[in-house]
């Protein structure tokens, strides 16, 4: 099997994997696949700092402080936005968000069991926004690179690719879950309860902050003093940490600043992982001097140790991926099904805005099975990435539409871990819930987060408004 590259004029063959190159290959291979895995290091040396954040309490105490301290009347979209953002501290923020969006709704005179909803919805199908650039941003811009490369080995995807578009997206997302919640969720979650007046007042003292007896695990909606002046330590040691990068970053005399090039060459920004660990350590360094939960030098070095441990499931991952990857481009595979995807593409002659629509539906779709965003995009980038290119649509774009289609669906697929965890929350506050519960009250966020934020996508393409710094929207064929 053979196809023409359009844009080299080249004729790509399909090479068997059962050749005894091939097969010494996977052997000889196999560490220097692994190590040279584009998310590899930079998963692991952002991780070093986020470590710090989560594990001396900076990043659960940000997330109270922003649901705590509101009134009733933006309490829904506050926990919202807590929970898109508490992205940043990756799976600790269902154990973290959903308890506390029960207890501020409850602390209101609001049903616990609406507070919970809007956590889960917007942790879980939330996840690919955020206010802050996090780990899923490098992560799948590594695999977005590895992909590219396979029609042209200089491209490469920025983790700040979908920066300018993702901080948005989550105040958009907020606003929809807010929405949802009001006109919806509220009286859905009242009516599923009204005809059990006993067992759902029972709920509400279960929810209730005064009762640590039966949740001890849940944390405290309230912040003490000292958790507030770690918050203060912290905001303090960031903004000086922007100063001075910004300064290295701009002033003609830094060793990083590239006036002639432009900033976006500069080594603060190709390696932004640096900046972005040290960003978090910092902060969380300053954090857990103030409150005590940092008392020696040793206790930082096990904080990374903890976070490093975490992400073990992650590297067998990756292992797997980076060998997948490196066998698809070996057997050319890869630009072969692109090549003819995009000969089919092109024959069908669709309108972007369906091809777009297609493309999403089909990640939405493959999520309710395969519910690790990265591993399902390790599995189709090879494939969609190239083909995307071929017509002319950018990595940066094609990336971009994968995470609107994965997230909002990661709320209603029984295969996810987090599902089976936001049921038993919801079961702590109303006993009866199933999973037929979670599922009512879940579908209208998927439906509508998933259809407002393409929409909102459509809007931001079409003005021509670029997806990060140096995100094209287009590729050059030929």
């Amino acid at each position: 099997m053979s196809a023409t590259d359009p844009g080299s004029g080249e004729s790509i063959e399909v090479e068997s994997l059962l050749t005894a190159e091939n097969l010494s290959r996977m052997v000889t291979d196999a560490v220097k696949n692994f190590i040279t895995f584009p998310p590899l290091g930079v998963i692991l040396a952002v991780m070093l700092g986020v470590a710090i954040a989560e594990y001396t309490g900076l990043l659960s105490a940000l997330i109270r402080a922003m649901v705590s301290r509101v009134g009733p009347k933006t309490l829904t979209f506050m926990v919202a936005l807590a929970g898109v953002t508490g992205s940043v501290a990756s799976d600790a923020i269902y154990v973290i968000i959903i308890p506390l969006g029960a207890m501020a709704f409850h602390a209101v005179g609001r049903s616990p069991i609406v507070g919970a909803m809007v956590a889960f919805a917007a942790s879980s199908a939330g996840f690919n926004a955020s206010l802050i650039l996090n780990i899923t941003d490098l992560l799948l811009a590594g695999i977005s690179t590895s992909a590219a490369q396979l029609v042209d080995a200089s491209y490469t995807v920025s983790p700040l690719a979908n920066i300018f578009f993702v901080i948005p997206s989550a105040v958009v997302l907020s606003l929809l879950i807010t929405a949802v919640t009001e006109l919806y969720v509220d009286k859905k979650a009242h009516q599923l309860v009204d005809h059990d007046e006993v067992s759902f007042e029972q709920s509400l003292s279960d929810a209730s902050p005064d009762a640590p007896e039966q949740f001890p695990d849940e944390p405290s909606l309230t912040l003490t003093r000292t958790e507030t002046k770690g918050l203060a330590a912290a905001g303090l040691t960031l903004l000086a940490f922007l100063v001075v990068y910004f300064v290295l970053l701009f002033w003609g005399a830094s060793p990083f600043a590239r006036p002639e090039e432009g900033f976006m060459e500069s080594p603060l920004i190709q390696a932004i992982a640096v900046p972005i660990a040290l960003a978090f350590f910092v902060t969380g360094l300053a954090y857990g001097l103030i409150t005590g939960s940092i008392t020696s030098s040793s206790d930082v070095p096990e904080m990374m140790a903890k976070g490093l441990q975490s992400l073990l499931p992650m590297l067998v991952l990756f292992f797997a991926v980076s060998q997948f990857l490196a066998w698809f481009q070996w057997s050319n595979l890869g630009p072969w099904t692109a090549i003819r995807g995009a000969e089919l593409l092109q024959r069908w002659d669709l309108p972007t805005v369906i091809l777009f629509a297609a493309f999403v539906a089909m990640v939405a779709l493959l999520n309710l099975l395969i519910t690790s965003g990265s591993a399902q995009w390790a599995l189709m980038a090879p494939v969609v990435v190239p083909m995307m290119m071929y017509v002319g649509i950018s990595p940066e774009v094609t990336q971009m539409l994968y995470r609107i289609g994965d997230s909002p669906t990661n709320i209603i697929t029984p295969m996810s871990p987090y599902f089976a965890l936001a049921l038993t929350f919801l079961q702590r506050y109303y006993k009866k819930s199933g999973v037929g519960t979670l599922m009512s009250l879940a579908l209208p966020y998927a439906m509508s987060m998933i259809v407002g934020w393409f929409l909102f996508f459509l809007l931001w393409y079409y003005a021509g408004i670029p997806l990060g710094p140096g995100s094209p929207m287009h590729y050059p064929v030929g």
